[in-house]
């Protein structure tokens, strides 16, 4: 992946949290021409991601410090699979762990997730799409991840497309008033998506001519109502309340995409560590 400013001012703040006072402990028992090799390996079958960021991290740390990547994010590898070499001054590299490893491990959840969720629609003709649920200045990060996984990103900011949701609804006074407004306004490449929670707002949705229809919280024999409602005329997404284990319920035909929040926000972190061969020089006594 491209690291971008962004990406270099997160891993700033990460390094300024967790060592801007530096690492006494590391300082106090390594000179500095004490080198040591290291690697990180999987300690679960996952997907892997943020190989580059780590690699960021231990640069930002020391410049000295070489990273061979032994694998590429989004592949899946199993447990006990080096992911990561690195090498150069011990203190530098012990200081620049836990930060790598928060990376590597954050961004390897979402993606490990993701490709449980692609895998349980392939075939079904329904894409799965994340959602703006994710850690406040990972957003570019965790969809990446997403992406790494086999899912699809929703749009990353409220600049990207319309999307009309209840709130926008109740206080524009109706479904329709809300599109013909953003109709007038938005720019004429920006899609119109409506929010609809019952099938008389799905009407109206396709009456007033929204090109996408996201069908809120709606049981799956409400989605197939809504489907034959639709007809065609616009994308059909699903939101709200789907689990793993619901899925394959909402992966109807004619439904076009599900939106899962989890995909970022309930992701847990991959298991991998960093191990620390023997050193290349004496250690102060």
């Amino acid at each position: 992946m491209t690291i971008t400013p962004r990406t270099d001012h997160l891993i700033d703040l990460a390094l300024d949290e967790d060592a801007g006072l530096g690492d006494v402990t590391s300082r106090e028992i390594f000179p500095a021409k004490h080198t040591s090799r290291a690697f990180i390996e999987a300690k679960q079958d996952l997907v892997v991601c943020g190989l580059d960021v780590a690699a960021r991290v231990f640069a930002r740390v020391d410049p000295a410090l070489k990273v061979t990547l032994t694998a590429h994010d989004g592949e899946r590898v199993k447990t006990g699979v080096v992911v990561l070499r690195v090498t150069g001054p011990t203190a530098a590299l012990l200081t620049a762990e836990r930060t790598a490893l928060n990376f590597i491990q954050r961004l390897s959840g979402v993606a490990t997730l993701s490709r449980k969720f692609a895998a349980a629609v392939e075939g079904t003709g329904t894409r799965i799409v994340d959602t703006r649920k994710t850690t406040p200045g990972w957003r570019a990060l965790e969809k990446y991840a997403v992406r790494c996984g086999g899912c699809v990103n929703h749009r990353s900011s409220l600049g990207e497309h319309v999307l009309i949701k209840d709130n926008h609804i109740a206080a524009a006074g109706s479904l329709t008033k809300a599109v013909k407004l953003c109709r007038v306004a938005a720019p004429h490449s920006a899609k119109i998506e409506v929010e609809a929670t019952t099938l008389a707002e799905v009407k109206e949705a396709v009456r007033a001519g929204a090109e996408v229809i996201l069908l809120d919280n709606m049981s799956p024999s409400l989605v197939r109502s809504a489907v034959a409602i639709i007809a065609g005329a616009a994308v059909v997404e699903v939101s709200g309340g789907v689990r793993y284990e619901s899925l394959c319920d909402y992966a109807l035909p004619g439904v076009d995409v599900i939106s899962v929040g989890a995909l970022t926000h309930s992701a847990p972190a991959a298991d991998l560590s960093l191990t620390l061969l023997p050193g290349r020089s004496r250690a102060k006594k």
